[in-house]
């Protein structure tokens, strides 16, 4: 799919230089020997017009809120977030259909591509802030089911559930649970990739987590991903385009030469090195490069906007419940992120 988009992107683009209509295409970011350049957010409009943008979202609708009362100026900077495409979340520990068949159908209407992300894996998070999950195998065994059928022949990319291997890894998840959820997480991804229109990304953590990729190699394999259109980097974390590129092309060397995707939604002025839970709704952290497939990088297939920014990573810094909308913390992101 991702191929196709690009075809008629270049197609597009011939045609308006053909004209001298002075067209213009967004860019994530170029590669070259020091890797990809971190582009102003604020930039490249039609960035990520492959992707369907909420209109309905938290964003959206505080930019209409604040516009009615009168705050015009923070309106217009939280269209940054309001205005792209982030990826949806549907519900865990519920039916996910009506949430998926809701955003698929949307997107398709638009011809646009919805990203989603499945996150109900069974002791997810070790029981930390997102801590839950299906009740066991047979329970995600029909949950996934039931979130691919929704999907149907529709366009979709799905980032399977972050944090699932990488805790694999660092210990965190109980070693007696590590073969059932090698065994779930390879079982989604066959699920998922009988939908027609359907890319399917394992998460893979982040280049200060697991700072060795070679740790992760064989639990990915185990996962599934040589079945995958590949794996995710950076998701719901800070690090930067340049040092997420370099650790997912290590990785991919490792996996045979296997594609991958970056989360920029707020890695625009990189980690925080702020001490303790620096990964936890850290101060002065700013949106990164616009979701886009223009990565100029063969291995790199898009840059998305996996965490929803604004969302709070956990009760932590004064923040809300993890996944709760945070206006002010969204508004900060927006107001770091460049002029434009």
């Amino acid at each position: 799919m991702y191929g196709s988009l690009r075809i008629r992107r270049l197609a597009a683009a011939v045609i308006c230089a053909l004209l001298a209509l002075g067209c213009t295409s967004g860019s994530g970011g170029s590669s070259g020997p020091g890797g990809p350049e971190e582009e102003d957010p604020s930039q490249a409009a039609d960035a990520g017009a492959e992707f369907w943008v909420d209109p309905e979202s938290p964003a959206a609708r505080q930019v209409r809120e604040w516009e009615a009362a009168g705050r015009a100026e923070d309106a217009e900077l939280l269209r940054r977030i309001a205005d792209r495409p982030v990826a949806t979340w549907p519900p865990g520990e519920e039916d996910p259909a009506p949430r998926v068949r809701a955003v698929t159908g949307a997107a398709t209407a638009q011809d646009r591509m919805a990203v989603l992300v499945a996150y109900n894996i069974p002791h997810r998070d070790c029981g930390q802030y997102s801590q839950g999950g299906a009740a066991g195998a047979g329970a995600y065994h029909g949950w996934i089911d039931s979130f691919a059928a929704a999907i149907g022949d529709t366009s979709a990319t799905v980032i399977l559930e972050p944090d699932a291997v990488p805790h694999t890894a660092d210990g965190c998840t109980d070693a007696s649970y590590v073969p059932e959820r090698f065994a779930l997480l390879a079982h989604a991804v066959d699920r998922l990739k009988q939908q027609p229109n359907t890319r399917v990304y394992l998460d893979a953590g982040n280049p200060s987590w697991i700072t060795e990729p070679a740790r992760l190699a064989d639990p990915l394999r185990q996962s599934g991903v040589e079945r995958a259109d590949g794996f995710a980097v950076n998701v719901a974390n800070f690090q930067t385009l340049r040092d997420s590129a370099a650790y997912g092309h290590q990785l991919s060397e490792l996996l045979g030469g296997a594609h991958f995707v970056i989360d920029t939604s707020r890695n625009g002025n990189g980690p925080y090195e702020g001490g303790e839970e620096a990964w936890c709704n850290p101060p002065g952290r700013a949106l990164g490069t616009p979701p886009t497939t223009d990565t100029g990088d063969p291995l790199i297939d898009a840059y998305l906007w996996i965490k929803r920014p604004g969302e709070s990573d956990g009760e932590c810094r004064g923040g809300p419940a993890a996944g709760r909308w945070w206006p002010d913390y969204a508004l900060a992101l927006a107001r770091e992120s460049g002029t434009g």
